[in-house]
Order: C-alpha cells, then structure tokens, then sequence
C-alpha cells in the first residue's frame, strides 16, 4: 500500500489502516520514548497519547514527509514535554517532597527491550550519560544509534539539515567519550 493511500484512508477514518499503522509502528514510538524518559510506564502513556494525537490530527497532515517522520517527532516532544514534567516534580515545595512517592526513572531502571540482560550495567551508564547532553545531541544520538534512522530522516524529524545533523551527532559523541572517560576513570 502506498504511503498517500495510507494517509488518505487515515484521513477517511479507515479504522483497519489505522489499527495497521498503530500495529507496525507501536514498538517504535514506544522505543524512541521510552531511549528519552528512562520510565516504561512514561513510555506506554506516550505511546498512547501519540496515537490520540495520530488519530486527531491526521487531517492536518500535509504529506511533506513520511508519516514515521511525524510519528517520531510527535513522540519526540511528547517525551521532552514528559522530562520537563518530571524534572518540574522534583522541584515542587516541601510538602511535594515529604509525601512523593520514591520514582524508579533514573537511567538503568527499566527495561530496554533492544538491550540484552548481560549488557544491562554498560547501558545504565550509557543512559546516564546520554541524560548529560544536550537535548538536540541526545535525541540527534538516540535516533541515530537506538534507532536507526540515517542522517537524512533525523534531519527531516529534527527540522534541521543532514550536515547540521551530521555535527549534531559528531558533537553528541565527542561528548559521550568525554562524559564517559570521566566515568571510567573516578569506577575502575
């Protein structure tokens, strides 16, 4: 099936296409959340809340790019906007802090589903030090690396151009080996 026709049938309110599209595309989008907020339960809200947002917003859907470049940039900032509610909740009053729940979202604790038990410490702290970038390096890398999305398709999620992604992801691991040098030599 062709990429209009699937965008078009969406547009109708093709019930089949959009449960076809939610199927193919699910593990993605909940990947690509769950790479930026380190909370699987973040990632499974998000998920959902970008196939709301699929289902809402179709009609004003221009078809200037693939509907995965959309997708990955409506749970892009779905999960950005997550992040800085999270990090707003950490810094409520007293009171928010005497009675907050313990959250389990610090890197490492949750479950990846691209990343092996064995490989569990060396991911931990590669999360860690991905959460040290900053937020244009981190995502540029996540796609990149987690995701496998070539320079090109970042560029199009990015709103950006493949040589200004291309430096994007050079400054994002020039920064990871510095970050992470720094780790191995205060650990080992």
């Amino acid at each position: 099936m062709e990429h209009v026709d699937i965008i078009d049938r969406l547009k109708k309110g093709d019930k089949t296409v959009y449960a076809g599209v939610v199927k193919q595309c699910e593990a993605m989008i909940y990947n690509t959340a769950l790479s930026i907020v380190h909370n699987e339960q973040d990632a499974e809200d998000i998920t959902q809340e970008v196939f709301v947002t699929l289902y809402e917003k179709i009609h004003g859907f221009r078809k200037e790019s693939k509907l995965t470049t959309w997708l990955y940039t409506i749970t892009i900032r779905k999960a950005l906007d997550q992040e800085k509610k999270r990090k707003n909740q950490k810094h409520g009053g007293l009171l928010k802090k005497i009675f907050a729940v313990k959250e389990s979202n610090e890197p490492g604790n949750f479950d990846h589903p691209g990343i092996l038990l064995d490989n569990k410490e060396t991911a931990r702290v590669l999360f860690q030090a991905l959460k040290k970038l900053p937020e244009n390096q981190r995502i540029a890398f996540t796609l990149h690396k987690m995701e496998g999305l070539s320079h090109l398709e970042i560029a199009d999620v990015l709103k950006t151009s493949p040589s200004a992604t291309e430096s994007l992801l050079v400054r994002a691991k020039n920064n990871l080996k510095k970050i992470l040098k720094d780790y191995y030599e205060k650990h080992l």
